[in-house]
């Protein structure tokens, strides 16, 4: 005879394996909703990834180019002069020639790109976003040009061995300027000297041409894409060095 208190107390094994099923997508669930949760607070708090639309930054940065941005900068991690920062826009520099990332997207590769956004690894937000290189700090003086073409700051010649000029050209802008970088914000031009609408240009918007520091997203530090142009990116503190002896 069948002892029935035994078979009583075994689960069928269709039962148990669909329990076993059950199980592991319940941790499989748990396990991806904790990566999100992780991957959102890196992007909220220590990195995003940007995408390069246009040719302000070369030939730092070329058109295309992916970029990884350290967002402790700058509320935890001081900016330097020569550090390349993402800024939003302040208002008035995206409305003439300097553009945006616009390359229209099918509506999978949409979706796509706005759930990687979202924990950092997309670039769905790099609409209203600008990408330059920190030439003066609050209460610097950055003027150009002197008689040999170069900027100076606080007095101080510079040169500058990321420049991309003209053929023939020498001189570090196309316009004269000088100006005191007001306290809170900071004074930034682009690589690609005289194709880049930066602080020299938008005197008229909003916030005069300087970028204030509420509005620095953080400081790139890397191409990662494409792969062939992998490398880090310089801050070049060789051409400010003499500089930071004169800071006021």
């Amino acid at each position: 005879m069948t002892d029935t208190t035994e078979t009583e107390g075994r689960r069928p094994r269709s039962s148990k394996q669909r329990n076993g099923v059950l199980t592991f997508l319940r941790d499989l669930l748990i396990i991806f909703v904790a990566a999100l949760l992780v991957s959102f607070l890196v992007k909220t708090f220590l990195i995003r990834s940007f995408y390069i639309p246009s040719a302000s930054m070369e030939n730092t940065l070329q058109i295309n180019d992916r970029v990884i941005v350290n967002e402790l900068v700058p509320d935890a991690v001081s900016l330097k002069r020569g550090d390349v920062v993402v800024f939003k826009d302040p208002g008035g520099w995206l409305t003439g020639a300097e553009v945006p990332n616009v390359t229209p997207q099918s509506q999978p590769a949409k979706a796509i790109d706005w759930l990687l956004t979202q924990v950092g690894l997309g670039t769905g937000d790099s609409d209203d976003h600008l990408i330059k290189r920190v030439i003066g700090l609050p209460g610097d003086k950055v003027a150009c040009c002197n008689d040999l073409g170069q900027m100076t700051v606080n007095g101080v010649p510079v040169k500058e061995p990321y420049l991309k000029l003209p053929a023939g050209e020498t001189r570090a802008s196309g316009t004269d300027f000088s100006v005191t970088v007001p306290k809170g914000t900071i004074w930034v031009m682009g690589d690609n000297r005289y194709d880049s609408k930066d602080s020299r240009y938008n005197g008229d918007t909003p916030s005069k041409g300087f970028v204030p520091l509420s509005d620095v997203t953080g400081r790139a530090f890397v191409i990662s894409w494409p792969t062939s142009r992998w490398t880090w990116l310089d801050d070049y503190p060789d051409v400010f060095a003499g500089v930071e002896e004169k800071d006021r």
